[in-house]
């Protein structure tokens, strides 16, 4: 597997596993299945590995501690803070508001530390910026973390230029995460651009369209019970089916390639930066390894070209969220 930099001082594979499905929002599932999909991800070469306080809550947490525990040394391990959580609640109704108080920062890493079993948390990302906090607040107390040695780097998720140059005023930045794909282009221009120049590195999540740019989603029928898409605007009858013929274009261009459409729509995505790293999500063995396959890749320019125009913001339908998600970027 290739590397890439996440800043200055963390080195991961070129893609990543985003965990959170294993657990939350998209139905999860067995325990065991998960762990061998996590160790699985280690042998190939996959030492970049996404989590969330929220995603459960908790128990995605400690299921990624308990998975990787064996390999701690061979692995950086991303988790978040961010939410007010209901701990009566779960999946995504347990998100009750935002809170990146400087004291609920800490109490949220102690937290974290314990659940995933170890005694530093690789890289400590802020989930969704708290309009009610100032971020100087917010990262000072996360780079007193730092000072103690319970975070090695920091990152902040969906946040804009002018948030992501406060913060990293205070403290260095190793890397940003927001949604980025084919068929979300939000970052393009201004957060790359801000990236780059800083040296952040930038982590897409759901790089794979929530698993709709795979071509395996052909209706909301197959979803499982308490699945988030099927609560979505892209998946709603009349847009998915004005997506799916988009897809459809992907999965062509794949097929003359050689490639699956996952891993075409992924080695996209890398196109686009040596500084860039995606996590997309997997639960199944064969799907995790297709996707870290994907890193093998090559694009001509010509061919990043034809899928940014076979895949243009305009021909795209649906919002990503519907209106007062929880989850929506706050500014």
């Amino acid at each position: 597997m290739q590397t890439r930099k996440l800043g200055k001082d963390l080195t991961v594979s070129a893609i990543g596993l985003g965990c959170m499905g294993m657990s939350h929002a998209y139905g999860g599932q067995d325990e065991a299945t998960s762990i061998r999909t996590l160790q699985r991800a280690v042998e190939i070469g996959v030492t970049f590995f996404d989590t969330a306080e929220v995603y459960g809550p908790f128990i995605n947490e400690e299921l990624v501690g308990k998975a990787l525990k064996p390999y701690r040394d061979q692995v950086v391990i991303a988790t978040k803070f961010g939410f007010r959580i209901d701990p009566t609640k779960s999946d995504s109704a347990a998100m009750s508001g935002l809170d990146s108080r400087p004291e609920h920062v800490r109490e949220v890493a102690e937290a974290s530390l314990k659940r995933l079993g170890v005694d530093v948390i690789d890289l400590f990302y802020q989930h969704r910026v708290d309009p009610d906090v100032p971020i100087e607040d917010t990262v000072g107390a996360m780079a007193d973390l730092v000072k103690e040695g319970k975070v090695k780097a920091l990152g902040l998720s969906e946040a804009t230029t002018e948030i992501i140059r406060r913060a990293h005023a205070v403290h260095p930045i190793s890397a940003l995460q927001s949604e980025y794909s084919l068929w979300t282009r939000d970052p393009e221009g201004d957060i790359l651009d801000t990236c780059r120049e800083l040296g952040i590195g930038f982590v897409p999540f759901s790089p794979l369209g929530r698993g709709f740019l795979t071509g395996k989603i052909q209706s909301t029928a197959d979803f499982g019970e308490g699945d988030l898409r099927a609560k979505l605007p892209r998946f709603e009858a009349d847009n998915m089916a004005a997506n799916l013929a988009l897809v459809k274009l992907v999965e062509e261009m794949a097929t003359q390639k050689g490639v699956t459409a996952a891993q075409l729509a992924l080695a996209w995505v890398l196109s686009k930066g040596d500084f860039i790293v995606p996590i997309p999500g997997a639960r199944k063995i064969p799907n995790m390894e297709q996707n870290a396959a994907a890193a093998d890749v090559t694009l001509s320019a010509e061919e990043v070209t034809k899928l940014d125009d076979m895949l243009s913001p305009d021909k795209i339908a649906g919002a990503r969220y519907g209106a007062g998600a929880a989850w929506t970027p706050k500014r």
